[in-house]
């Protein structure tokens, strides 16, 4: 199925009417992947955001390696949606990167059909944890691996370094660009899809 999202700006406009088919999908990563700035770039309505201003408290307790520039952090979790046609629409949560919200995943996994598990190629020993955690509650799930410059490894080493199931979808992304994160979305719906009909023709 081919959906036509707009490369627009997202218009910031009410939930259609004719729309009855709501899909939970979860953005999660490590600590500063990019998992807000996805959530705010393809959204078609102006995002819930808990991001607070970062603070001394937070020295010595999140890993600041590799992101020493950031200076506002999720602190609950993000929320937009986007609308696939006139009647299905995704309702997307973004959920806190720090270890020391990761509490609040499992509550975020509930109800959920799929996830994008956001990477940084930089850190991805951060990315683990959100695999593992998917794996656990049995959801499925497709990696993005935001561009953030530098060295590029290549599909299959990044494969490997993250021990993926062939199976996985394995994109890259813009997380600042609605059609390169609109693409990931709909590359996670897709997979999705195929899922279930093989699940049907096994039964």
């Amino acid at each position: 199925m081919d959906y036509a999202i707009s490369d627009a700006p997202a218009a910031r406009t009410p939930l259609s009417r004719t729309a009855d088919n709501g899909l939970k999908i979860v953005v999660v990563g490590g600590f500063g992947v990019g998992k807000t700035t996805l959530v705010r770039s393809v959204s078609d309505i102006r995002p819930l955001s808990t991001e607070e201003t970062m603070t001394q408290a937070g020295r010595g307790v999140d890993d600041l390696g590799g992101v020493a520039g950031k200076t506002s952090t999720t602190v609950a979790f993000d929320f937009g949606r986007i609308s696939l046609d006139r009647r299905t629409v995704l309702y997307l949560f973004g959920a806190p990167g720090q270890e020391r919200f990761w509490f609040l995943w499992d509550r975020l996994f509930a109800g959920t059909l799929g996830a994008v598990v956001l990477v940084d190629a930089r850190r991805l020993a951060d990315s683990w944890y959100a695999i593992d955690r998917l794996e656990h509650h049995g959801t499925p799930f497709i990696v993005a691996r935001n561009d953030f410059g530098g060295p590029r490894h290549s599909p299959e080493a990044l494969r490997d370094a993250l021990d993926l199931d062939p199976r996985v979808p394995l994109v890259d992304c813009d997380a600042r660009s609605r059609a390169s994160s609109k693409n990931v979305l709909i590359t996670l719906v897709e997979h999705l899809q195929a899922l279930a009909s093989a699940r049907e023709t096994a039964s």
